[in-house]
């Protein structure tokens, strides 16, 4: 990636309140979800929600998309919270057989230049 893409991710990962990555291409920030205590089988499980960016167009428009993890109480708002802010989600699911507690992932995406969609999650994120 060149030093501008590093620095947008940077900066796209600064504003979500995530830590940067490259992954396959794409910058992801990724979020521990360390006030929620879970197991898969018994054992410890580290919970994490991400958000992630590629294919920039002239415009500077991108393929958008987040994975947040959230327990089931906190999936009406911030539901209700990333529809205000004008992204789609695309799914509601559970991901594990035998989770305490149980987690609900919901996925989201927008075509969109990647500060704004990371500031518009972080403000939906703000209802957790």
């Amino acid at each position: 990636m060149k030093m501008s893409e590093e620095s947008t991710c940077q900066e796209f990962a600064r504003i979500i309140g995530g830590q940067a990555g490259f992954a396959g291409g794409k910058c992801v920030a990724t979020i521990s979800r360390e006030d929620i205590n879970a197991t898969i089988m018994g054992k410890r499980f580290r919970v994490t929600t991400s958000f992630s960016y590629e294919s920039r167009d002239k415009c500077g428009s991108a393929l958008c998309l987040g994975r947040i993890a959230l327990l089931q109480k906190e999936v009406a708002g911030f539901v209700s919270a990333i529809i205000n802010e004008g992204i789609e989600v695309s799914s509601i699911h559970n991901e594990w057989l035998f989770d305490d507690p149980n987690l609900i992932y919901v996925n989201i995406e927008d075509v969109d230049d990647p500060l704004n969609f990371a500031r518009k999650v972080r403000r939906a994120l703000r209802c957790l």
